[in-house]
């Protein structure tokens, strides 16, 4: 099955001494998942051994792709001047991760929501497709979305997954994990349980959170108030000042529910400044589970969403468009990490 090896080593010596075809050889060595695992394996151990190494320009030039994948990470106002949530700078590693197993490379660049980035790589060709990470006000950045898809642009993107994100979304269930963190306040006792983060369409991430704390209020029998929601975004000095509001209206909250990890931490400081202590007088709860999380006093009780499963996701619903394959929405499961912030021993 093919020609002895000579030479500089090709596709065809390592199909020779694996006993498989050429294109299969091919398939294996890009990631395809229709070449067994076992087969893929030995096939890269031959390689290695060989010490073969793919001629991208060439392999390129025959798929008319660049093998090149595009990250964009929107800017987010954060304390330290990156202007990067870094809840997405921990997704960098599982994203860049899920390329190399695939062969692929990662190019990373940053954005401002107003710029021209929705045309940009589209018209140069540099990259086969993109990634898209945060997006601040959501009817802004489903515009550009939609202009992506009508010139044909691949695209993925994290955030919530909803009737129109046209198969390209990966997110956490935002609601089920509110719910979860809901009931894991009114198992503590709470039942005064304030929501600090927008709640509306402009953010859908956060409102899905809220609508599932509201649900496990019913289910417990307990009816929301709508005096105890405050929108913030994700920064800290915004949930400082979304607790301040909360303590300044005057209605009775023994717990706080934080859309992200960055407001809950606000909101403790704030709550310091007024006198109160955490767990003991209002229980706090964040979601993201960013490293500073586990740093705080109290340490933070928080919802963790799986970066892991988040970066492999992203880029195989990526491929999946890039090479005809349609892949349904994506919705991974977020846990409870319970730290003392929520009253756990």
């Amino acid at each position: 099955m093919g020609r002895k090896p000579t030479g500089r080593p090709t596709s065809f010596d390592i199909a020779y001494a694996a006993g498989v075809s050429q294109p299969t050889v091919s398939r294996a060595l890009r990631g395809d998942k229709a070449v067994s695992a076992k087969t893929r394996a030995r096939i890269e151990q031959i390689a290695r051994d060989l010490n073969y190494t793919v001629d991208k320009n060439a392999s390129s030039l025959r798929s008319q792709r660049s093998n090149t994948i595009a990250l964009l990470f929107f800017e987010d106002p954060t304390p330290d001047e990156s202007m990067i949530n870094p809840f997405f700078l921990a997704m960098l590693g599982s994203i860049t991760r899920a390329c190399a197993d695939r062969g692929l490379d990662l190019l990373i660049s940053f954005q401002r929501m107003e710029d021209d980035w929705h045309v940009q790589y589209q018209d140069s060709h540099r990259a086969d497709g993109l990634i898209l990470l945060g997006y601040g006000d959501y009817t802004q950045y489903r515009e550009r979305m939609e202009q992506l898809g009508r010139q044909g642009t691949h695209f993925a993107r994290w955030g919530s997954v909803s009737s129109d994100s046209s198969g390209v979304t990966v997110g956490t269930d935002n609601v089920a994990a509110g719910r979860l963190a809901g009931e894991h306040l009114i198992a503590a006792g709470r039942s005064r349980i304030a929501f600090l983060g927008h709640a509306d369409d402009h953010y859908p991430e956060f409102a899905g959170r809220y609508r599932g704390l509201v649900e496990a209020l019913r289910g417990a029998g307990l009816g929301p108030d709508p005096a105890l929601q405050f929108d913030a975004l994700t920064t800290e000095e915004e949930g400082r000042s979304a607790a301040q509001a909360l303590l300044d209206g005057g209605a009775r909250f023994d717990a706080i529910f934080a859309a992200s990890d960055l407001i809950a931490i606000g909101a403790m400081r704030a709550l310091a400044d007024a006198g109160l202590t955490v767990p003991e007088d209002v229980a706090v709860v964040g979601f993201d589970d960013i490293p500073a999380a586990s740093l705080t006093t109290p340490p933070l009780t928080t919802v963790m969403q799986d970066i892991r499963g988040a970066g492999q996701a992203l880029v195989e619903t990526l491929l999946a468009q890039i090479e005809g394959r349609d892949l349904p929405p994506r919705k991974l499961p977020g846990t409870l990490v319970v730290r003392h912030s929520s009253g756990a021993a």
